[in-house]
């Protein structure tokens, strides 16, 4: 009898991204034998030192803040789900799609967007700092496992997934990866998706952490379209049902319509398009995968409502500013003196400021500070600044 491969994949459009036609890797490598490329880079994530550091970061809420909140980890998680399903509707390769979910967060600093903008500003005057390119540092550099080159080399496709946003400058010294924010052009449909499947996630996670941590409430929400019209039909399907278990059938809810939303307008814009390969795909002047525009207002108020009612709560403000507190002065105590660093850590700071001065060793500062977990720079800002601490 003859068995199909065991690495065979599902059909795939003629628009999806594919293996056999990929650009292929930073370093060559011989190609896996019983899994496909994609297949070994969302491996190799997954076994990656950053992707585990991922479980105790934070998204919105400090890691130590509650047990139940979503990490940077959870996230990821729940991006890669959503956005492989999502693929699997429109004949998309799910393997790649995987991978650039996983991979998203891999540069994001401890502290979430508080400690992405504290580092952004120590790092002004040195080139600064953004968390995507930093996961694409992280990939390409900064994970050091294998004998034969530093970082995970995983495929151009999945490199360019992670990419989602670059300036031109910053774009034409990335090489192949960074061309289309000089040239113009998209990525794949797999990359395109993940940016949706992203915000998908984050936005109806967050209020669902909202609602457990009280700082947004129900009747608030019902201000919000996507939230209220899921809410009333939960209320004429299950009247008298608990509040936690109205919370969780409401947001399954509007996830479940953001994603039906999703597939069948991505699905009108690619048959208006027709793209017959990949590069076709690139060749659009505006991406394929969308929301309707109605669709894409609902999503767009809740977005409003969770920076203003969420993201700016007294408590949250004071989360954050402790936190750029914590980022800013370990930066100017490393910058200072890089003594202070690990001596791994030291002798990268030393190399880097030979060879680009001051702002080299301010990017390798910056590299230290983004590998940390929430509870690792709490930890060692109190080994540098508590007298108490001595160790």
């Amino acid at each position: 009898m003859n068995h199909p491969p065991l690495n065979a994949p599902s059909p795939l459009a003629p628009y999806a991204a594919r293996d056999a036609v990929s650009r292929g890797r930073r370093h060559p490598e011989p190609p896996p034998t019983y899994r496909s490329e994609f297949q070994r880079d969302r491996d190799r994530i997954i076994h990656s030192t950053a992707f585990r550091r991922l479980e105790y970061k934070t998204q919105v809420f400090v890691n130590h803040e509650g047990d139940l909140f979503r990490t940077r980890l959870t996230h990821s998680l729940e991006v890669a789900q959503i956005a492989r399903a999502i693929a699997r509707m429109l004949g998309l390769n799910e393997d790649l799609t995987e991978a650039i979910a996983l991979a998203h967060d891999l540069g994001h600093t401890p502290f979430g967007h508080a400690g992405q903008d504290a580092l952004d500003q120590c790092m002004a005057d040195y080139g600064g700092f953004e968390h995507n390119l930093q996961s694409l540092r992280v990939v390409d550099h900064l994970e050091a496992h294998y004998a034969e080159f530093d970082g995970l080399n995983l495929t151009f496709e999945t490199r360019e997934g992670i990419l989602k946003h670059c300036t031109a400058e910053v774009a034409a010294g990335l090489g192949d990866v960074g061309r289309r924010f000089v040239d113009g052009g998209q990525p794949s449909l797999e990359a395109q998706l993940n940016n949706l499947a992203d915000e998908i996630a984050y936005n109806n996670h967050d209020v669902d952490d909202g609602l457990r941590s009280g700082f947004i409430t129900l009747e608030q929400l019902q201000g919000i379209t996507l939230f209220r019209e899921a809410q009333a039909e939960v209320n004429a399907r299950h009247p008298g049902l608990d509040e936690k278990r109205v919370r969780h059938e409401v947001i399954r809810r509007m996830i479940n319509r953001l994603v039906t939303d999703l597939i069948e307008s991505s699905r009108e814009a690619i048959h208006r398009a027709a793209p017959d390969s990949l590069e076709a795909v690139r060749a659009q002047d505006r991406p394929l995968i969308r929301f309707s525009p109605r669709i894409r207002e609902y999503n767009l108020e809740l977005k409003g409502f969770l920076r203003q009612h969420l993201y700016r709560h007294y408590r949250v403000r004071r989360m954050t500013a402790k936190a750029a507190r914590v980022l800013k002065a370990l930066f100017a105590a490393y910058m200072e003196d890089p003594a202070l660093l690990p001596p791994e850590h030291e002798r990268k700071a030393r190399r880097l400021a030979a060879e680009t001065g001051e702002a080299g060793r301010a990017r390798a500062v910056a590299d230290y500070l983004a590998g940390m977990t929430d509870r690792f720079a709490i930890a060692e800002y109190g080994r540098l600044f508590d007298p108490k601490t001595l160790s």
